[in-house]
């Protein structure tokens, strides 16, 4: 028990000091991405500050086709009353068909990766709930997310955001292309007591996907 709350501490400590920021900080990259040595502060085509490296000889005209994989949870989660497994299992299964729907009007949608097929693998590595008017932040970490927002903040809004690591991969020689880490924002909690819902992280998830049907280079 003193191991998983020293874990609980740590992880909150690492992520806190980038938590107030509109882009995502070393501290907060979860080990998803083989590589994050490049990656460079960049706009997304819906203006948000993202991390991002694209690869030198990268040409979206040579793929015509995609390969959406369903995102993962990394680190593994854990469902508590705030956030059900079901809830998470929402959250993965509408951000692959919301990617698969804005991208079908640019590229031929397909389930197993051809010479032409550009493959996009994604993960959810973190929620952050933030007190609404207060300075204290609680960051947790997807695989402790059974963490509630401090007793003090409980009749406060909670803001909600959520991180997200992407990767783009050439389907003919498994080369990554495209690599990606940003934040975003979901609609308020009412409260610490206040289950955590699909449709309060809709708008991050919708933002993501238009974002990756408008990325040209």
């Amino acid at each position: 028990m003193m191991l998983k709350t020293l874990g609980l501490a740590l992880s909150a400590s690492v992520l806190l000091a980038g938590c107030a920021s509109n882009t995502p900080t070393p501290s907060q990259y979860s080990g998803f991405l083989s590589d994050y040595s490049q990656l460079q502060p960049t706009q997304s085509p819906s203006g948000a500050t993202v991390m991002r490296w694209v690869a030198p000889d990268f040409q979206l005209a040579n793929y015509s086709s995609v390969l959406v994989e369903k995102p993962l949870f990394y680190p593994a989660p854990t469902p508590s009353a705030q956030v059900s497994q079901q809830t998470l299992n929402d959250i993965a299964n509408y951000l692959q068909q919301a990617i698969r729907l804005e991208l079908a009007g640019r590229m031929r949608i397909v389930e197993q990766a051809d010479r032409d097929t550009l493959v996009l693998r994604s993960a959810i590595t973190a929620v952050n709930l933030s007190p609404e008017g207060l300075k204290v932040y609680e960051v947790i970490p997807v695989a402790l997310v059974a963490a509630a927002a401090s007793t003090a903040a409980g009749t406060r809004d909670l803001n909600t955001e959520v991180y997200v690591e992407l990767e783009a991969i050439d389907g003919s020689n498994s080369k990554p292309m495209v690599r990606v880490v940003r934040k975003g924002h979901g609609l308020q909690l009412e409260n610490d007591s206040t289950q955590l819902r699909l449709d309060d992280i809709t708008p991050a998830l919708d933002t993501w996907a238009k974002d990756a049907r408008d990325f040209k280079r």
